[in-house]
């Protein structure tokens, strides 16, 4: 429900409380050329980084009209992720773990394969704030860490080519995973790194996975590209109701089929295995880089899709048929904080029922944090903190800590 976008200009904070709504929380004109803005859920935390200054990151509390304290690397900063208890800073070569309360710096992982495009996650789950990122550079291995305990959980070996997409779930407990190739999802489970699902996206072309998110719930799992097809898949074995069912035909076949790929070369087999989209939407541009989110609005499952070009498409998603998608609003993001209408879109009849919401892009966003904590084999260059700040002493106490989403079902 909260949706973050830097702009040529500087940020703006957005809040959807439903379909029809859609409000600017804030804006911010300070720093131009915002590349990077992470908030931390619904709290006043904001994480900014621009191409002014691409190596130094801004923490401001926005309702206050504050900077809390800003840190300059060794290189561009290339992502951030954040939960409240963690806050990463990932470059090409290096990543930065903080502690989220205070600051400091708690841990550098140096010398990871080369990450041109920063791609990371961290779980919005605190208490289990796993980091991925990629292993290497020309297989698709997925490096695990524990940000809690600093240390390395496992590697899986997710894909044959390098990776292009990351997504844990609400909890921490799967993992989502894509090649450069981008033709199949895997989800596996963590922290042990066995493969849970397998789903085939197409076959036809390689396309660039540019957004997997997960429902809060973890039913639903989304995949965009820079295709104008998104595809959602549905998390469910279909093993786990068969003896329930009763006795068919096409039961008995499908068991035999089932047992059947257990003969078969693994490539073979695992095709067999692969399940298609639950659901799909059809965008009306291609080629634009664009965020998912799969959301609850007004009781209702929905599909947000924020593109490039600054605009906010939302979609009615059936959760138990599927099938294609309806787009039922449009909104501008770079107006002047006012809605787009759009209603001839508003077309379909209200869905009967609702799962779980997931917090909106990528909820790992920035926190709160105060002094310096950089230890000599840190890498940054500096760390210039606010002296005379209010929250330069201690650690920082929210007054909207309340606004936090759930972190489990």
């Amino acid at each position: 429900s909260s949706l973050a976008i830097g702009t040529t200009t500087g940020y703006r904070l957005f809040s959807l409380s439903s379909v029809e709504q859609l409000d600017q929380v804030h804006e911010s004109n300070e720093i131009p050329d915002v590349y990077i803005v992470e908030r931390l859920f619904s709290s006043s935390l904001v994480v900014v980084v621009s191409h002014a200054k691409p190596q130094q990151m801004n923490v401001y509390h926005f309702k206050k009209g504050t900077e809390i304290c800003n840190y300059s690397y060794s290189s561009n900063i290339l992502s951030i992720r954040l939960n409240r208890q963690r806050l990463v800073v990932c470059l090409e070569e290096s990543i930065y773990i903080h502690n989220i309360k205070d600051m400091k710096l708690l841990k550098t992982i140096l010398d990871t394969p080369p990450n041109t495009t920063g791609l990371c996650a961290l779980s919005i789950n605190h208490a289990n704030s796993y980091l991925a990122y990629p292993g290497s550079t020309t297989s698709g291995e997925i490096a695990l860490y524990d940000g809690n305990t600093l240390k390395t959980a496992c590697a899986i070996p997710a894909h044959d080519g390098p990776l292009a997409a990351l997504a844990f779930n609400s909890t921490g407990s799967k993992l989502a995973s894509a090649s450069e190739k981008g033709t199949v999802i895997r989800v596996f489970s963590i922290p042990g790194g066995q493969k849970l699902y397998e789903f085939r996206r197409g076959m036809k072309r390689y396309v660039n996975i540019g957004s997997l998110v997960f429902s809060m719930d973890s039913q639903f799992l989304c995949a965009s590209s820079n295709t104008e097809t998104v595809h959602i898949f549905k998390l469910e074995h279909l093993t786990d109701s068969r003896p329930e069912e009763p006795p068919t035909w096409s039961g008995y076949m499908g068991k035999m089929f089932q047992a059947a790929t257990n003969y078969l070369p693994a490539q073979v087999s695992g095709m067999m295995n692969q399940d298609r989209a639950f659901a799909t939407v059809r965008l009306n541009i291609s080629g634009q880089r664009n965020i998912c989110a799969l959301s609850t609005i007004q009781k209702l499952p929905r599909l947000l899709v924020t593109t490039s070009d600054g605009h906010l498409y939302i979609y009615n998603l059936d959760p138990q048929d599927g099938g294609e998608c309806v787009l039922i609003k449009k909104h501008s993001l770079l107006g002047s904080g006012k809605m787009e209408e759009n209603k001839e879109n508003d077309l379909r009849p209200p869905l009967p029922q609702s799962y779980a919401a997931t917090v909106a892009r990528q909820s790992t966003v920035p926190s709160t944090s105060t002094m310096p904590g950089y230890s000599e084999d840190g890498g940054a260059l500096r760390g210039e903190v606010i002296p005379e700040h209010e929250f330069a002493t201690g650690p920082v106490c929210l007054d909207d800590e309340n606004e936090f989403p759930p972190v489990s079902i």
